[in-house]
């Protein structure tokens, strides 16, 4: 948002300068308008050339087209005046090139080019060779930084993506190593002796009984490390964990919006298109809000925010969005709560994002198709 502002501001001043240029040499008569052309007009064509310039962030596209016709118009004039949508119409290039389409941005730079010679070509001009090369100069160094920009947008993507799925991965291992080192050898006993016991049951029910006395003092045991692992993957703590409560579901969503409220922000919840969902959805659904709703109090600095979550066929989204700070300091890291999130989309198959809003705040989107998987499950 900051950075926006900024841009504005600079492509206002840098408007006025070149208006202000171009406009005492035009005073002075140092760029004599055409004898056909009233100075009315000419002034008004100075005036529109510099348009493109502070339009460029909002609308790109039309930024570029109003100052390749504004090349058309000035041309004849030539000088100064030609100049200055030559440079505001290579800014919107810049712009167009960096954050728009890459394709649309290559047909961009050869449409401004075939035009400019055209127009050099069939328009007389006081400085026909001077505008020419000036103004293709202007489109390539345009282009080249736009893309070189845009290169290094897409570079960024990658390795945030690269970064998520690394964490995810990571995770993953870290988890499965717990798993294993707390069930594994458990199991493997009760396994055993469910076999033993089984096996001479009827013959000598002594040993039967002290296969299941086994059973059962090694269950304990391993429930007892299930719970601690939980406790520890829930709290982040080695701290012996509190008792744990029945799974959230959907219908806990209200009580959650009102004690995020109480936290600071105002939270508006709204539930479409759902009655109830399946357990496990319904808690996926429950965590991922949770965990938003906890970046919203912890991190955006925002003063309301609004959960959305939509039911339709097979499917359910969530949305949470707020009007806090956003990424104006700067792109986080993920942490293990967009990483919680992103392994609770990933079971189902889902799609997830978090971006910062074009103007204000944030937002967390995820979808969770869950038809599939709980016929496969």
């Amino acid at each position: 948002m900051r950075s926006r502002v900024f841009h504005r501001v600079a492509d206002a001043l840098a408007a006025v300068v070149m208006a202000v240029g171009a406009g005492g040499n035009l005073a002075a008569g140092a760029w004599p308008l055409p004898g056909w052309m009233p100075p009315w007009l000419g002034w008004t064509v100075m005036g529109l050339s510099v348009v493109p310039l502070l339009l460029r962030w909002s609308w790109p596209l039309p930024a570029f087209t109003t100052g390749l016709l504004m090349i058309v118009v000035a041309a004849p004039i030539g000088g100064p005046i030609v100049a200055v949508p030559l440079v505001a119409t290579g800014c919107a290039l810049y712009v167009y090139t960096a954050y728009g389409p890459p394709r649309k941005s290559r047909i961009a730079l050869v449409v401004a080019v075939a035009g400019l010679v055209l127009a050099a070509t069939f328009i007389p001009s006081p400085a026909q060779f001077e505008t020419l090369a000036f103004g293709n100069a202007a489109f390539g160094v345009s282009y080249a930084l736009g893309y070189l920009v845009l290169t290094r947008r897409e570079q960024a993507e990658q390795l945030r993506e690269t970064y998520a799925h690394q964490a995810v991965s990571e995770e993953r291992l870290r988890i499965a190593r717990e798993m294993h080192d707390v069930v594994a050898h458990s199991m493997s006993l009760i396994a055993v002796k469910a076999a033993v016991g089984n096996h001479v049951a009827l013959e000598q029910p002594e040993e039967a009984r002290d296969a299941l006395r086994v059973i059962e003092d090694a269950s304990r045991e391993t429930l007892a490390e299930l719970r601690r692992m939980l406790g520890v993957l829930r709290g982040g703590t080695d701290e012996p964990p509190a008792l744990l409560a029945p799974a959230p579901t959907l219908a806990d969503l209200r009580a959650l919006a009102e004690r995020t409220g109480q936290a600071g922000p105002s939270v508006e919840l709204d539930v479409e298109g759902l009655a109830e969902l399946p357990a496990g959805v319904g808690q996926s659904v429950y965590r991922i809000t949770q965990e938003a709703l906890t970046n919203v109090v912890k991190h955006a600095g925002a003063s309301a925010c609004r959960v959305l979550v939509r039911g339709d066929e097979g499917q359910v989204s969530v949305e949470v969005t707020d009007d806090g700070a956003g990424g104006a300091n700067g792109p986080v890291a993920p942490g293990h709560g967009m990483i919680g999130m992103r392994e609770r989309v990933a079971v189902y198959g889902g799609e997830f994002s978090a971006e910062t809003l074009p103007d204000k705040g944030f937002r967390v989107f995820a979808r969770l198709p869950y038809a599939d998987a709980e016929v496969t499950a």
